[in-house]
């Protein structure tokens, strides 16, 4: 035995220190995405335009690997921005060393251009804000108490 942390204390420890590391990274240039402010951009769920939302709603579908919840409830998504057959996604990470973050990135590729007129998906990793738990929905933070980890 490692004597080192199990169960509900290690994923504790690891979503702290997920979070923690994320704390002074910088934002990359997101010159891929689409132009800020055409209509169909949206920050958050709920967009007041349908087809935005439907990739809102497509993204519960996409799992963080450590912890069965969407990375839309863990507030991982910072915005969806569509311009015809091209969406582009701001998505964050709890930490800047964070090993899933290929394989969270390529989920959320993959799901989208699973959505009817959905021909490209550019994904931009944004740092700036850090993501904080304050970034979890309240559904993100029951089902991650229900996992024994302190939100």
């Amino acid at each position: 035995m490692n004597g080192g942390p199990t169960g509900a204390e290690g994923a504790a420890a690891g979503m702290e220190a997920r979070a923690g590391n994320a704390a002074g990274a910088t934002s990359p240039s997101s010159g891929d995405a689409p132009a800020a402010g055409s209509p169909s951009m949206a920050t958050g769920p709920g967009p007041a335009d349908p087809s935005v939302a439907r990739l809102w709603q497509a993204l519960e579908d996409v799992r963080d690997p450590e912890f069965p919840i969407s990375v839309v409830d863990l507030g991982l998504v910072y915005g969806i921005r569509r311009d015809g057959g091209r969406v582009a996604v701001d998505l964050t990470f709890t930490a800047t060393a964070c090993p899933c973050m290929d394989m969270i990135s390529d989920d959320v590729r993959d799901r989208l251009l699973r959505e009817e007129g959905v021909d490209e998906v550019v994904i931009n990793v944004v740092w700036d804000p850090p993501w904080t738990r304050e970034r979890l929905t309240d559904k993100g933070r029951e089902l991650l108490r229900q996992f024994g980890v302190a939100a």
